[in-house]
């Protein structure tokens, strides 16, 4: 296994559990709420960690497998993980109504761990046979 693989399995890892982990808090009306990537009860969020984490699930089967198409594959998949990613980091972190949430590092680590794997893909090299 290659750097760039152990690296871009590390960092899937970190994208699956920076879903448990909190990614705001807001302040309102008195009370305090924390969302998680699975726990967004309150709000009109959804669960984005539920594709994220399976995505990711995909993402590091096909790091683990060492068939000639699968750099191609996780190139694609990787690049949609880092854009929903991306995606998440601007609909949870806008204001609304003049309440600003509070940014937590699971919103960060997540998008950090989306864009490692996808460098990853991108500066893998394939040993030739």
């Amino acid at each position: 296994m290659s750097r760039t693989t152990i690296i871009g399995i590390a960092a899937i890892i970190l994208v699956i559990i920076s879903a448990f982990l909190p990614w705001i808090s807001i302040h309102a009306d008195g009370q305090q709420m924390v969302f998680t990537g699975l726990n967004t009860k309150g709000s009109s969020f959804g669960e984005p960690a539920k594709l994220s984490i399976g995505v990711s699930v995909l993402i590091l089967v096909l790091f683990l497998l060492q068939k000639p198409w699968t750099p191609r594959v996780n190139l694609f998949t990787t690049a949609f993980l880092a854009a929903w990613t991306f995606r998440n980091m601007l609909i949870f972190s806008r204001c609304e109504m003049g309440i600003c949430p509070e940014q937590k590092a699971g919103l960060y680590l997540s998008m950090l761990g989306a864009f490692v794997a996808f460098g990853c893909v991108i500066f893998h090299r394939s040993r030739k046979a």
